[in-house]
Order: C-alpha cells, then sequence, then structure tokens
C-alpha cells in the first residue's frame, strides 16, 4: 500500500508559488540598463581586407595607432552611448582617390583621412559642423595617426589624459562631455537612425524601455506551472 504525504504537496506547491513571486521580479531586476550618451570624436579604420571599404572602431588611439602607407582612417563627430552605436564616417573613402595628387616618396608614407564634423543635431550649443573634408597626409614612415591628422587639420586639440577633443578647432569648447536625454535626442541623421533603430529591434527592445515579449512569456510559463502545480496537489488529496 502507499502512502501519500500531504505534507509533500503543500511544501511543493509553497515552493513553486514563491518562484512565481520572486523570478518575474528578480527577471525586471537584470534588465539592461540605459548607457549615458557622450558627445566626442571616434577613431575608424578601414577594415583590413575589405573590399566595400567598411569601417572598423579603431582599437587603438590617434597618438599611438602607427598607419602603414596607402592606409585609409576616419574620424567622425557625434554624440553616442559606446563603441557598438558610435556613428562612422560618412561617404566614399578611397585611398587612390584621396591621395591621388600626393605622390610617394622615400622614407614618408602616405595616410588618406576622412573628417566627418557630424551633424548640427549632434553639435555642441551655439556651433555649426563644418563640411565633411578628406586629405592625404604625408608624414614619416614611423609616424603615427596623431601625426598624419596634424599635418592636415590643425588645430588640434587635446585633454589631459589624451583624449582627442577638437580637429581643425571644432568644437570649440568640450571633451567628451556627458549630455543630457533632451540633448541626445537628435539622431545624427537617417541612416544612423535607421541603423540604431534595426539593432534595437534585433536585441528585442522594447520602445520605451519596458519589459521585452521575452521576460513576458517567461513570466506567462511560471504563471502556468503554479497553476498546474496547484491543480495536481488538490487532486491528489481528493
Amino acid at each position: 500500500m502507499i502512502r501519500r504525504h500531504p505534507g509533500r504537496g503543500r511544501l511543493t506547491v509553497a515552493a513553486l508559488l514563491t518562484a512565481l513571486l520572486t523570478l518575474p521580479a528578480a527577471l525586471l531586476a537584470g534588465g539592461p540598463a540605459h548607457a549615458a550618451d557622450y558627445r566626442y570624436w571616434s577613431f575608424w579604420q578601414r577594415g583590413e581586407g575589405s573590399s566595400d571599404g567598411a569601417w572598423v572602431y579603431a582599437t587603438q588611439g590617434p597618438s599611438i595607432a602607427r598607419p602603414d602607407d596607402g592606409d585609409v582612417e576616419g574620424f567622425r563627430f557625434a554624440v553616442s552611448a559606446n563603441s557598438g552605436s558610435a556613428a562612422k564616417p560618412r561617404g566614399a573613402a578611397d585611398f587612390d582617390t584621396i591621395c591621388a595628387d600626393t605622390p610617394a616618396k622615400d622614407g614618408q608614407k602616405r595616410v588618406a583621412l576622412v573628417v566627418d564634423f557630424g551633424t548640427p543635431d549632434d553639435a555642441p550649443g551655439g556651433e555649426q559642423p563644418p563640411k565633411r573634408r578628406t586629405a592625404c597626409a604625408r608624414v614619416d614612415s614611423d609616424g603615427t595617426t596623431a601625426d598624419a591628422l596634424a599635418a592636415v587639420a590643425k588645430p588640434l586639440r587635446y585633454n589631459s589624459s589624451a583624449l582627442l577633443c577638437a580637429i581643425s578647432g571644432y568644437p570649440e569648447q568640450g571633451c567628451g562631455e556627458q549630455v543630457s536625454g533632451k540633448e541626445s535626442g537628435g539622431k545624427s541623421d537617417k541612416g544612423d537612425k535607421a541603423d540604431k533603430t534595426a539593432s534595437a529591434q534585433d536585441a528585442g527592445d522594447g520602445d520605451d524601455g519596458g519589459p521585452s515579449v521575452g521576460l513576458l512569456a517567461g513570466v506567462a510559463a511560471i504563471v502556468a506551472l503554479g497553476a498546474a502545480a496547484v491543480w495536481q496537489a488538490r487532486r491528489r488529496r481528493g
């Protein structure tokens, strides 16, 4: 004869109900936090072996990076939270075109530079961004990207941490400062807005930062499991 233990059923139901109440709260608390936005110059390099000239976010600062002869490097001023959301330089970036009128010279190298000053939406208050420009810098063979930039886009401005603050005097003030939600509400351009919207959709983020569909589905599944456990326990006692 099999003996039933009603107390065991009550304990199982109590444990499931505890999970039902606490797990959704834990899931909500573990949601992604909104990163702060900053206004700064980002540094980009042409992807190695890239046939379409795709930009890759640089892993070194311009004062450390040492490009080779024939490299293409770019800078973009914009508001973003990190390298994953940073706006890339716009327009064509072809070395043969940019450096067509700059012949090679022994002991020196040529670096094609793209400088994108961004859009009015990303500009500091009271300032207007200059037009995007390209230039071919010729520097010593061991020169850095900062050397190349200084050769064609002075004046440059750095802060005490060697962060690049201004190219060709733009912007006049500020350096990597955090911006408020109101200031960062404008997007860099239509292309940047579309890219960020697609990224948010791919990640399943809600427009208002609320719980995602996956989270709500998980909570519903927990509710269903809890209800089934209660029904099974009552059936055993019946």
